[in-house]
């Protein structure tokens, strides 16, 4: 059984080590800073509603990327709505994916839109699971009784 100090120092260096790598910024810090006891469930209801709307975006990209007359307009939407969420949860990697497909849903560039889709596929759900994992390690400190900081 590991100790509350262990613990705490496991969920610092997981934590530590999202931002490190690029994947999370220091506006989830913002959002965890938002945080208080009378909300205590705040950031994992953010990310959660995050999870919800990027799925049913996803979704609307692919089935516009799949018609045969694409509609950029459409596609550059969804795009932006997507960039926005991510940036306001500190999804890095998400925000930067997005910003390159908006470049080629002006540029109407179809191939590159595709690429875009699978990358920001891939770094969803990465994101997806690493802040699982955040969440898990954070309920283990405040289950052992422990406090968790905002770094």
């Amino acid at each position: 059984m590991e100790t509350i100090p262990q613990l705490q120092k496991k969920l610092i260096d997981y934590q530590t080590s999202l931002f490190n790598e690029g994947i999370l910024d220091a506006q989830f810090n913002q959002l965890k800073e938002l945080q208080d006891e009378n909300n205590p469930d705040f950031v994992v209801e953010v990310v959660t509603l995050f999870f919800q709307d990027t799925e049913r975006l996803l979704t609307e990209l692919a089935q516009i990327l799949d018609q045969q007359i694409i509609d950029f307009n459409r596609l550059d939407a969804y795009v932006h709505q997507l960039k926005g969420s991510s940036s306001s949860i500190g999804a890095q990697r998400v925000q930067t994916v997005c910003i390159l497909f908006r470049q080629y849903c002006q540029e109407k560039n179809i191939g590159e839109c595709l690429k875009c889709l699978q990358q920001l596929k891939q770094e969803y759900y990465s994101v997806k699971n690493k802040l699982e994992t955040l969440f898990k390690l954070e309920k283990q400190v405040q289950e052992a009784g422990g406090t968790i900081r905002v770094q």
